[in-house]
């Protein structure tokens, strides 16, 4: 348990600050400055997963050569990455959904409002589930340099 939190989860969380800045921007910015709040769930997902498919291709690069050091090639790594980002993606910003709408039902919050506080809950369950898939599957076969 000692070595899950020491180097990896050290640099995963410095990229995961670069990461946050370039989605959160892209996330956000489609979904009230773009308009897409006005969408309804759609708007909620589309600008959900854009901010996850910019910021994936920054974090595989930066997870694979970074935070978990993998010289590992070829497309199956790839793939990998690939489905552990958008099983996250869906779980993370799934269960935000209904979490955020029971917590905050009966405060006078706007939609949008609303909106905006679910995408932060499910980021946040987003990068917990992320490490764990990133640490022991997509990049599981990296050998660890101190």
């Amino acid at each position: 348990m000692k070595q899950i939190w020491q180097g990896t989860f050290v640099r995963f969380l410095l990229v995961g600050v670069l990461n946050t800045a370039v989605g959160f921007g892209v996330m956000f910015a489609l979904y009230n400055l773009a308009g897409l709040h006005t969408w309804g769930e759609l708007g909620y997902w589309l600008s959900s997963a854009a901010n996850y498919v910019v910021g994936s291709v920054v974090s595989y690069f930066l997870n694979k050569h970074f935070t978990f050091r993998s010289a590992e090639t070829g497309w199956q790594v790839v793939v990998r990455f690939t489905l552990n980002i958008v099983v996250c993606w869906v779980l993370a910003y799934g269960l935000a959904k209904p979490a955020v709408a029971v917590v905050l039902s009966g405060m006078p919050l706007t939609e949008q409002m609303q909106g905006n506080l679910t995408m932060l809950v499910g980021a946040g369950l987003f990068v917990l589930l992320n490490y764990v898939g990133q640490r022991f599957f997509a990049f599981r076969n990296t050998e660890e340099k101190k």
